[in-house]
């Protein structure tokens, strides 16, 4: 999958794309640098499935849990404050990741070795333009 958000303009209409293609997998892993857009781009597919809750990085909290237009919880991790592992382990990371929820992960690379064997692995590169490459 390759989709290009030209800019925040179209973000909703390539957030549909990406939720066009998820084809029933739930564990999606958003890897990029600093500003890539990665909340930003999740924010977009939670509004896509209907969460009518303030969207924003769970940066402190580790995840928001949101509900989506059809009353299924969507989580939403950031796990770039995490330290050791153990902090993801007591926050009981599996009640989540095996779910059968949608989870949607920013700085996945600090937790690699818990993400489950099925996680989508999501790159946001900003080019040269400014636009965004979304790959998976």
């Amino acid at each position: 999958m390759e989709i290009i958000i030209e800019s925040l303009d179209n973000i909703r209409e390539a957030a549909r794309k990406f939720v066009d293609q998820m084809d029933g997998r739930k564990v999606f892993a958003f890897y990029g640098k600093m500003g890539a857009g990665k909340t930003t781009f999740i924010k977009a597919i939670c509004e896509v499935l209907g969460v009518e809750d303030v969207i924003t990085s769970p940066t402190f909290s580790l995840v928001n849990d949101y509900t989506d237009g059809e009353g299924q919880s969507i989580y939403h991790f950031d796990f770039y404050r995490i330290k050791k592992l153990e902090e993801v382990y007591d926050m009981g990371y599996e009640d989540y990741f095996y779910s059968g929820n949608l989870c949607l992960m920013e700085w996945p690379e600090l937790i690699e070795e818990l993400l489950p064997d099925d996680a989508v692995r999501v790159t946001i590169t900003q080019l040269a333009d400014g636009s965004r490459r979304v790959e998976a």
